[in-house]
């Protein structure tokens, strides 16, 4: 926004839960893109909500856009290798994304990108053009044809060359994903987080609450847990654990049991060293 001379304390319009909830309703992004979406350029929401776990409807948000003219795109950092993506069959204009996540690629690894066929046919189409994602054709030409000559595709889009070595680690990771396919990834993760959630209802509500959805359908493999006193010293006993998880401040701890190679005893073991680390009986108790 402020590349086009716009301020997005007046430009930006933000959504956010409704009192006493963590998520956010379908209904009111649908609400609020009908109410306003004459003025709407572009609605860019994350596919799964990084600090809730919320996991949106992309493809009705995605209809509801198109249907006030506006471009839709998303921010699928945890959403790509979590849950199964149809981003052409969702109609979805474009969206970006990391393979450092879900994916396995380690930090610094390339980012990835789709741009929906229809946009790039279009080939005239304003961009921040780099010589990479010129056409191969005439790559080598450019003292011969000056002129940028995009590639029909999302690699039109890129400004420079991929990161050979960086590359190496997502490419042994994606194989391993074409191997087991989403399809069998995202049944074990629902069974997996499911197991999750029982195993934490069993521990009480008196010093944590999950604020990610109840509905499989509307979460990934995270689960966010707001801890009711001394976040931080959990953190820390988890950590000297094993566990690997992460702090947000000021009080949720996100737990993600991947099913790529998480298994329901990992899934028991965090439970337990939770249980001692809230103060609970050993989590064998609550099974």
């Amino acid at each position: 926004m402020r590349l086009k001379d716009r301020d997005p304390a007046t430009e930006m319009l933000t959504i956010g839960p409704e009192p006493g909830s963590s998520s956010i309703r379908t209904e009111a992004i649908e609400a609020v893109i009908a109410e306003r979406g004459r003025e709407i350029a572009v609605v860019l929401l994350s596919g799964v909500n990084f600090f809730t776990g919320q996991l949106f409807d992309m493809k009705r948000i995605t209809a509801a856009a198109h249907d006030q003219g506006c471009l839709v795109g998303f921010d699928l950092a945890h959403a790509v290798g979590n849950v199964p993506l149809q981003l052409h069959d969702w109609d979805v204009d474009f969206a970006v994304w990391c393979h450092y996540k879900y994916l396995n690629a380690g930090p610094g690894a390339v980012a990835g990108c789709f741009i929906h066929r229809r946009h790039t046919r279009n080939t005239d189409m304003p961009r921040l053009s780099g010589w990479w994602g010129n056409d191969p054709d005439t790559r080598f030409r450019m003292q011969l044809e000056p002129e940028f000559v995009a590639r029909p595709s999302a690699d039109g889009w890129q400004i420079s060359n991929p990161p050979v070595f960086a590359m190496a680690p997502l490419h042994a990771s994606l194989a391993l994903f074409d191997e087991v396919g989403m399809p069998a990834l995202r049944e074990k993760s629902v069974r997996l987080t499911g197991y999750l959630e029982f195993l934490l209802d069993g521990l009480g509500a008196d010093r944590m609450e999950i604020i990610t959805p109840r509905d499989p359908s509307q979460r990934g493999s995270q689960l966010s847990l707001r801890i009711k006193g001394a976040p931080d010293t959990l953190f820390e006993q988890l950590q000297k654990a094993g566990v690997v998880c992460d702090l947000r401040k000021p009080d949720v701890i996100r737990v993600a049991p991947a099913p790529l190679y998480n298994s329901f005893h990992d899934v028991w073991r965090f439970s337990d060293v939770l249980s001692r680390g809230l103060g609970l009986a050993s989590g064998a108790d609550h099974v």
